[in-house]
């Protein structure tokens, strides 16, 4: 059975991540909904480097639905639009409570999950611009990806970081070492 996976995107959103995290989890088998935080009932966003994404649903749509995973990506201002969206901080904040997965990179983990409390007693990385607004965290500045197995989050610093973001993703969801088969087909050598 794929892995229920939520990809929530918002204007501004950086669109390395969330291109190679979209991309990447579906490669691994992943039911990945992509979902628009717009205003309204926009799907299409535009990314911080001027990308245009459609959506497969608007996030209101996907409140009380059930995911494997959450995972955002970061980008300015795409994560300050992500934090603000209040289907976005349910889901969040469910996800949570659940014992579920999720997962922010880039200015994300710090913007949108240390704001909303979801990172309390939590080890993280982000952004080192934003390290600062990790209150709550046991940050990890010196780490490119950090994964709190405890607390089931993953937590990275940037787009240069976003293939292996992804496959920190896939092993959350898969188990270890199952990004390796992917890896593999994507030719990622240096991740093997």
């Amino acid at each position: 059975m794929p892995r229920q996976v939520l990809i929530p995107i918002a204007d501004g959103s950086e669109d390395i991540e969330a291109t190679t995290i979209i991309d990447t989890l579906r490669r691994a088998g992943a039911k990945v909904t992509v979902a628009s935080c717009a205003t309204g009932d926009a799907l299409t966003v535009t990314c911080s480097q001027k990308t245009k994404i459609t959506a497969d649903t608007h996030i209101d749509n996907c409140v009380g639905k059930s995911f494997h995973l959450i995972a955002l990506p970061g980008g300015m201002p795409g994560a300050k639009n992500l934090r603000d969206c209040q289907s976005l901080t349910t889901l969040l904040q469910d996800q949570q409570k659940s014992g579920k997965w999720y997962a922010a990179i880039c200015a994300s983990p710090a913007v949108v999950l240390a704001y909303h409390g979801l990172l309390d007693n939590v080890q993280a990385t982000c952004y080192p611009s934003f390290m600062d607004q990790m209150e709550g965290a046991f940050p990890r500045p010196g780490d490119a990806t950090v994964i709190d197995d405890r607390k089931r989050v993953v937590t990275a610093q940037g787009a240069g970081n976003a293939m292996v973001f992804a496959f920190k993703l896939i092993d959350a969801l898969y188990g270890k070492d199952a990004y390796r088969p992917i890896a593999k087909q994507m030719i990622a050598d240096w991740a093997l």
